[in-house]
């Protein structure tokens, strides 16, 4: 036993003096430990300054019922029962019996209020008895943050948000979480808790020991108008023709912005909401949109001209044993490269490209790579993929004996819906191509942190002769009677662009369906938005031609845009400096000044600088002429007096 004591006693003495500290760091780590505050993420706005996503914080109120002192507790218990019934509309005597028992019960994590508004939060806070606050008053307020939508499903996946799952993954789509981490997160704060029991935690002191930050605000390029707009106009067509998902982007020509984008997809239910960001991740088979890329290429090498005829030879040509087919039984006949491009003629583009590049097909590659087609975007929105351009001189480059024509008619390659407007918008923009822009500030407050300004990818794709051939084109499929998008025609404003009608799925002749599209823009001589309508999986017995079933999405867009949201040239500043006209009026005011009764010298003066000076001497001005003052009827320093005549001859 003595030996047992001793050893005891040594046990003892090396706890406490050899590893006392280790152990009470330990004990400490299990009472108080540090919890994250989380910083209220920046707001994300419209370029209008409308809400896009917010974070509204919710407060849980507890109380803990042993920190009040007996005095304190009993003093204020009434008081605060009445206003915790006046605040839930609980009666008073049920609160009292409620934190008498938790008081009771030693409860030090009592709730009084959960997931209430931060008026609220201020509201219960001055309550009697919790105004003394986290030690006399057992106040305990825990906060989280709820990102909202205001304008509710609309663009709601290109607005984005951050996701992070039990897991620790993260899910960030759209402009909120490509800009999240870099602007929007702010830096998290901290506070010290003390373990009460029962994984229960309570703030040590009222005061965090680090602050959170908010994130920045970020002002997007989306305005809400023509994204109202634009979404509605989607959402009517899919239903109407009971589509799978589609797309439609709005693109400003001049700077890349992006003034709408919306992207639908249909659940098992048949509704349609925002599933995934199609026009920037998607890509496919661009079918006939793709026809304006393949003939400004060759209008560029000057191997064809819009004039030039071709033969469609009853709408099939073979190559390899592989047809390709004009939707027209029977073909065009004759036709010239415009008119195939106005009636999207497959026979007709495929046949003038196969003459021109048959020899050598990598020129015609190198021609879409020269206008930037095999390059991805660059945009801050993850998930684009790269373009698909087949290379002759590429291995495994997906080329084939009739890679060259399937290309010309847009199957073979594969493009995004934001990529092939890109091509459109730089065409409307007379051959500049810039790139595609979502965030137009970052801002702390009314402070810009971050401005975004326009980026060219390309300051000249192509020639101006070229963009001004293919313009014309464009112009034709909408307004000529045969064009393919002529139903699309409107006296009251104009519109350029390409109808294309892709099939999807072609391998397998049961699951065969298509995609209608349409690219253009508007207005059709001085262009202010680009615009690409993208529809898949039309229902067949409805319709599925892209004239029929993406044309006027396109034309509803670019009507409304033109009725709702009216284009109006914006003065900047109405302080316009000009140094000679500046300078004319110092002259004018320095002569009213030193002249009252005696006749100054106009000579040289303007007309109108004349009279006004003259009569506000009271002289009576006749006029002869217009212009500048070469003779005056009085001589320069006479007396004059008032309602006196005086003659300025003037050219």
């Amino acid at each position: 036993m003595f030996i047992f004591g001793l050893g005891v006693v040594f046990k003892l003495v090396n706890i406490q003096f050899v590893d006392g500290d280790k152990y009470r760091a330990l004990a400490s780590q299990r009472i108080v430990k540090d919890f994250v505050i989380p910083s209220n993420r920046g707001n994300v706005y419209s370029v209008n300054g409308n809400l896009l996503a917010t974070s509204i914080p919710k407060y849980d109120i507890r109380f803990d019922a042993i920190t009040p002192s007996a005095k304190n507790f009993e003093t204020y218990l009434n008081p605060l029962s009445d206003s915790l019934s006046k605040y839930s509309g609980k009666s008073s005597s049920y609160y009292k019996n409620e934190l008498r028992k938790a008081r009771a019960n030693k409860s030090r994590y009592f709730l009084l209020a959960r997931n209430i508004s931060y008026s609220d939060y201020i509201r219960i806070r001055n309550f009697p008895l919790l105004n003394l606050g986290a030690f006399r008053g057992g106040l305990i307020v825990e906060q989280t943050t709820k990102r909202e939508h205001p304008m509710g499903g609309i663009a709601q996946r290109t607005i984005g948000y951050e996701r992070i799952d039990d897991d620790g993954n993260v899910t960030r789509p759209g402009i909120d979480g490509a800009y999240g981490v870099q602007y929007l997160r702010g830096i998290d704060g901290r506070r010290a808790k003390q373990q009460i029991g029962k994984g229960q935690w309570k703030p040590i002191s009222d005061a965090n020991e680090i602050e959170p930050q908010d994130g920045y605000d970020v002002y997007t390029t989306i305005n809400v108008n023509i994204q109202d707009i634009a979404h509605h106009a989607l959402l009517e067509q899919l239903e109407k023709y009971k589509a799978d998902h589609g797309c439609v982007v709005v693109m400003e020509t001049k700077t890349g912005e992006i003034r709408a984008i919306s992207n639908l997809g249909r659940n098992s239910d048949g509704f349609y909401y925002e599933r995934l960001n199609y026009a920037v991740g998607e890509s496919h088979e661009s079918g006939s949109t793709f026809k304006l890329m393949a003939v400004t290429a060759a209008l560029e090498d000057k191997v064809i001209d819009t004039s030039d005829v071709v033969d469609t030879e009853k709408g099939i040509l073979s190559f390899y044993g592989k047809k390709v087919r004009d939707s027209r039984e029977g073909g065009y006949g004759k036709i010239t490269i415009s008119e195939a491009f106005e009636v999207s003629s497959n026979t007709g583009i495929v046949k003038a490209i196969d003459k021109a590049y048959r020899n050598q097909p990598e020129k015609f590659v190198d021609r879409l790579y020269a206008m930037n087609l095999d390059e991805s975007l660059d945009i801050s929105i993850i998930g684009e993929p790269k373009p698909i351009i087949p290379d002759p001189r590429i291995k495994n480059g997906r080329w084939s004996g009739i890679a060259l024509q399937w290309m010309a008619y847009g199957y073979g390659v594969s493009f995004t819906p934001l990529q092939t407007l890109t091509f459109y918008n730089a065409i409307a923009n007379g051959g500049e191509m810039v790139r595609p822009q979502f965030l137009k500030e970052v801002k702390e407050f009314d402070k810009t942190i971050v401005p975004f300004k326009k980026e060219v990818i390309n300051k000249q794709i192509c020639s101006e002769e070229t963009v001004a051939k293919v313009t014309q084109l464009l112009k034709n499929v909408v307004e000529k009677d045969h064009g393919t998008g002529h139903k699309l025609y409107s006296e009251n404003f104009s519109m350029a662009g390409k109808t294309g009608t892709c099939q999807k799925d072609y391998a397998q002749k049961d699951k065969l369906s298509y995609i209608s599209s349409f690219a253009g823009f508007f207005p059709a001589d001085n262009p202010k938005y680009s615009c690409i309508v993208v529809i898949h999986e039309p229902d067949k017995s409805v319709g599925y031609y892209g004239a029929d079933v993406s044309g006027p999405v396109f034309k509803k867009i670019a009507q409304k845009i033109f009725i709702d949201t009216p284009i109006v040239d914006e003065v900047e500043s109405l302080e316009v400096k000009n140094a000679s006209a500046e300078t004319e009026f110092e002259n004018y005011y320095a002569s009213a000044q030193a002249y009252k009764t005696i006749m100054p010298n106009v000579v040289g003066l303007p007309a109108m600088d004349a009279i006004s000076l003259l009569e506000n001497m009271g002289l009576k001005v006749k006029l002869n002429g217009s212009g500048i003052v070469k003779k005056q009827s009085l001589t320069s320093g006479q007396k004059v007096n008032k309602n006196q005549i005086v003659v300025l001859e003037v050219s």
